[in-house]
């Protein structure tokens, strides 16, 4: 028998400096650094300051980056190099706080399952911890997948020891199914793109290649639950393009907010302009006290008390702008199924403008996101 259980969590926007030591270590410690070069990427420039095949991490297709070890000086030279145009440290980010679905109706997601309209064939990347594929509320959407990560332990796109993956991919589109819950777009085609590892922890590097899979495989919608305190220049230019090439790219604003929400703590990637940052409202509508504020906030949605699946066909409520999130991812698959001729910019314009009108915008943006207000404007 299926178990409905509640829990609360609360998991701090964070950033970390990455495993192997991004703070400065001696000429022989070596860190992990993106690289972007003026033109193409070429192995010969890297290796030119004794870098080992084995420690280009990866080759990027979309962007003339690398993700590569360097030592200190290896680094301080590739940085006076003239075909290298920048050397970013690789930081870690960690998934966004938790909550779960009476934001189902709240957001008109009922209304517009009603019409019709469940996000059939709308492909949907979570990027996140991973997506558990054999609950039985998400198996049958659970399309495909891919994991950045090569150890045994998070190699799996399907492995999500964390739940927080499963989570947000249960509030976008579990199944119609009569059993426990039901997503907001429940046709949606769904992709577990583990960028998280079974932690909760991720790198700036893993995100952009988590983008540049979800842009090769024709995702129409990514949702990125994540976020970090600082951003990179990269990981804009990933968000960047995986917008300029017509996908619709929604993140969590954040959890660093405070009572009054007059800061401004809107994390990365949301923060970027090609990124929808995604506030957290309670069943009353008011702000969520965690949820970041300031004025890159875009829309809000239901990010408290919101139950959804966990691994092990079991149900929880989290709260956090991450739950916020796959709310309006959700909406977005409602509404581009209604209206496919929309282009990512017109839906998303779409959606603020029939949003409703909550109060300040750097709180709220503008306004709770509306599914059957876009479909029928």
């Amino acid at each position: 028998m299926k178990k409905l259980v509640v829990s609360w969590l609360l998991l701090v926007l964070i950033f970390l400096p990455a495993h192997g030591g991004l703070a400065s270590g001696g000429n022989g410690e070596s860190s992990d650094y993106l690289v972007k070069f003026n033109g193409p990427a070429e192995k010969g420039i890297v290796k030119a300051f004794g870098v080992d095949e084995e420690d280009i991490l990866h080759e990027y297709e979309l962007l003339s980056v690398m993700h590569i070890n360097l030592t200190d000086n290896q680094k301080r030279g590739l940085e006076r190099h003239p075909q290298v145009e920048m050397v970013e440290e690789n930081g870690e980010v960690e998934a966004l706080g938790q909550t779960v679905p009476w934001g189902v109706p709240h957001v008109q997601g009922t209304a517009a399952q009603e019409e019709g309209y469940t996000g059939d064939s709308v492909k949907v990347a979570i990027l996140d911890t991973g997506v558990d594929n054999t609950h039985e509320d998400l198996a049958a959407n659970v399309k495909g997948g891919h994991s950045v990560f090569d150890d045994a332990d998070n190699s799996d796109p399907y492995y999500d020891e964390n739940g927080h993956g499963t989570h947000v991919a249960g509030t976008v589109g579990a199944v119609n199914n009569d059993l426990g819950v039901i997503g907001v777009a429940y046709d949606a085609d769904l992709y577990a793109v583990k960028v998280l590892n079974n932690a909760g922890s991720g790198t700036l590097a893993g995100i952009a290649e988590g983008i540049e899979w979800s842009i090769d495989n024709e995702m129409d919608i990514i949702n990125m639950s994540l976020g970090g305190s600082q951003g990179s220049s990269i990981l804009e230019e990933f968000s960047d393009l995986a917008y300029d090439e017509g996908v619709l790219v929604v993140a969590a604003a954040g959890n660093s907010g405070n009572r009054g929400g007059n800061n401004d703590t809107v994390g990365y990637p949301a923060n970027y302009d090609s990124v929808i940052a995604v506030a957290a409202i309670d069943e009353n509508n008011n702000r969520a006290s965690f949820s970041s504020s300031g004025p890159a906030v875009e829309i809000s949605a239901p990010g408290v008390s919101v139950l959804s699946t966990i691994p092990g066909n079991d149900y929880a409520a989290f709260n956090g702008t991450s739950m916020a999130s796959p709310h309006v991812a959700g909406v977005a698959a409602q509404v581009w199924q209604a209206k496919p001729e929309l282009s990512n910019e017109e839906l998303r314009d779409l959606l603020n403008e029939t949003a409703q009108s909550l109060g300040s915008a750097s709180q709220y943006g503008h306004g709770l996101v509306q599914s059957l207000d876009a479909i029928e404007y």
